[in-house]
C-alpha cells in the first residue's frame, strides 16, 4: 500500500476535478497526478531511493502537494517543515532525520539553504523555476509499494520537553485517520475544503490535503492565514468544509464585516489543535449559521483521535468521543488507570498510533506501552463517555499536597 494510491485512484475517477486552487491558479487531479509523478522522476535523479526521507519547508503553495505526493509515490519518507525555522533548526531536523535533500521556498532561502548545506542535504529552492525545472525531468509513474508499516512522514512534534521528535506515521496510520477524516466531515468529489492550515502540520495535512485527494474535492489554499483573506476565499470558492484552530475562529467571529460574507455554501466546520472556548464555538454557530465541531488529536495520533460525531449529541466544551476503532483511557503517572469521576492523563490505544519516535527508542518506551499512547493531556470522562481536556501532565504544579492545573 501507498498513501499516494489515493492520488492515483482520484485521478482516474475524477481527472477534471480541481485538486488544488491557489486564487486564479487550478491544479486539476489529472494535473496534480503527473506533477506529482514528474517530483518523483526529479528525486530519483537526485538520488532518492525508497525510505529515504525528503525535507519540505514550503508554505501552502500547490508546490507542496506536487513534491510531497512525489515524495510518497517514491517511497521517501516525507519530513514537513515550518518554513520560519531558522537555520540551526534547519540543520538539526535535516540531520536528525538523515534527510537527503530539502525542498525550501525561495523567500526563505536565506535561513533553509545553509542549514540544509550544514546537515549535508542536497538544496533545491522553490521558486519561478519550478515548473520548468519539474518538467525537465522524465516521470516515474509507478507508485512504490510499501508495507503498511513502513514510514511515510515524519512529523516533528516539539513536545514540551527537550528537542523536537520525529513522530512516525506509517502510511496505513495516515491511510486510517484519512478514511475516519472523510466519514466524520461526510467528503464528497463536490466538496471545496478550505486549506488554510499549515501543510506542514498533521492537523491541514491530514484532515485538508490528504482528505481532499482521498475523496476528490477540491483543496483552495491560503498561504498565510488573514480573517479578511479567509471570508473572501469562503465566498468565492464556495467552501463547504472549514478546518481551522481556536485562534482562526476567534478571528472570523470578531471580524467587523463577517455579515457581509455569503457563508450558505458550508455544510461543516471543525476546529481543532487546541481548546476551544464555550463562548467562541457559540459565537462563531450564529454568525456563521453551522455547528462547529471540537475535535482532538496529536501528531502521534495522525492526528484525529475523539470529534464531537456530527450525528451523537454536542457538548459544548468536550472533545468528544473516541474515533472508530479507536480507545481511549484515562491513567496516573504508572499507567494505572484512575478511578471513575477523577482526573487522569489520556492515553490512546488504535491504528492511528505512531510506530514510534524516529531513532529514539527510549523516549518512544516512555510514552508507548502495550499499544496505548499517553498523549501528557489531563481530561476528565463524564458519565456518556465524553472527555474534557483539564491540562497538560507536564504543567502541573504540586502545591500543598494538592496537584494544582495552571488552568484552574
Amino acid at each position: 500500500m501507498n498513501l499516494a494510491d489515493n492520488l492515483t485512484a482520484t485521478a482516474k475517477a475524477h481527472p477534471d476535478n480541481v485538486a488544488i486552487k491557489l486564487d486564479d491558479f487550478e491544479l486539476t487531479y489529472a494535473g496534480l497526478n503527473g506533477a506529482s509523478s514528474l517530483a518523483a522522476g526529479w528525486l530519483r535523479d537526485l538520488g532518492v531511493e525508497r525510505g529515504d526521507r525528503v525535507g519540505i519547508m514550503l508554505p501552502n503553495v500547490p508546490q507542496f502537494p506536487i513534491i510531497y505526493y512525489g515524495a510518497l509515490r517514491a517511497g521517501a519518507i516525507v519530513v514537513p517543515m515550518n518554513p520560519l525555522l531558522k537555520e540551526r533548526e534547519v540543520e538539526y531536523y535535516l540531520s536528525d532525520s538523515g534527510a537527503k535533500v530539502l525542498f525550501g521556498w525561495e523567500g526563505f532561502a536565506e535561513e533553509a539553504k545553509p542549514g540544509a548545506e550544514a546537515a549535508g542535504a542536497k538544496f533545491e529552492v522553490v521558486d519561478g523555476t519550478f515548473s520548468e525545472r519539474l518538467a525537465s525531468h522524465a516521470p516515474a509513474p509507478e507508485v512504490v509499494d510499501c508495507d503498511p508499516d513502513d514510514t511515510a512522514v515524519l512529523l516533528y512534534t516539539s513536545g514540551t520537553t527537550g528537542r523536537p521528535k520525529g513522530a512516525e506515521l506509517t502510511h496505513a496510520n495516515l491511510a486510517g485517520n484519512v478514511e475516519t477524516a472523510m466519514a466524520l466531515f461526510d467528503g464528497s468529489s463536490d466538496d471545496v475544503i478550505f486549506g488554510g492550515l499549515p501543510l506542514f502540520h498533521s492537523f491541514g495535512q491530514t484532515c485538508g490535503l490528504n482528505t481532499a485527494v482521498a475523496c476528490g474535492a477540491t483543496l483552495t489554499l491560503i498561504p498565510r492565514f488573514d480573517p479578511t483573506k479567509a471570508l473572501e476565499v469562503l465566498q468565492r470558492d464556495k467552501v463547504t468544509v472549514l478546518q481551522g484552530v481556536p485562534t482562526m475562529y476567534v478571528a472570523l467571529v470578531q471580524h467587523p464585516d463577517n455579515a457581509e460574507y455569503d457563508k450558505s455554501s458550508l455544510k461543516s466546520s471543525v476546529s481543532g489543535g487546541a481548546s476551544l472556548p464555550v463562548e467562541v464555538l457559540k459565537g462563531f454557530e450564529r454568525a456563521f449559521g453551522v455547528a462547529l465541531l471540537e475535535g482532538y488529536g496529536l501528531s502521534e495520533t495522525s492526528p484525529v483521535a475523539s470529534f464531537n460525531h456530527p450525528d451523537k449529541e454536542q457538548k459544548a466544551g468536550s472533545i468528544g468521543t473516541p474515533i472508530r476503532d479507536v480507545e481511549f483511557r484515562l491513567i496516573d503517572s504508572e499507567w494505572n488507570d484512575v478511578p471513575e469521576g477523577e482526573i487522569g492523563e489520556i492515553a490512546i490505544k488504535g491504528p492511528n498510533v505512531m510506530k514510534g519516535y524516529w531513532q529514539r527508542p527510549d523516549a518512544t518506551a516512555e510514552v508507548i506501552k502495550d499499544g496505548w499512547f499517553r498523549t501528557g493531556d489531563l481530561a476528565t470522562r463524564d458519565e456518556d463517555g465524553y472527555y474534557f481536556i483539564v491540562d497538560r501532565a507536564k504543567d502541573m504544579i504540586i502545591r500543598g499536597g494538592y496537584n494544582v492545573y495552571p488552568r484552574e
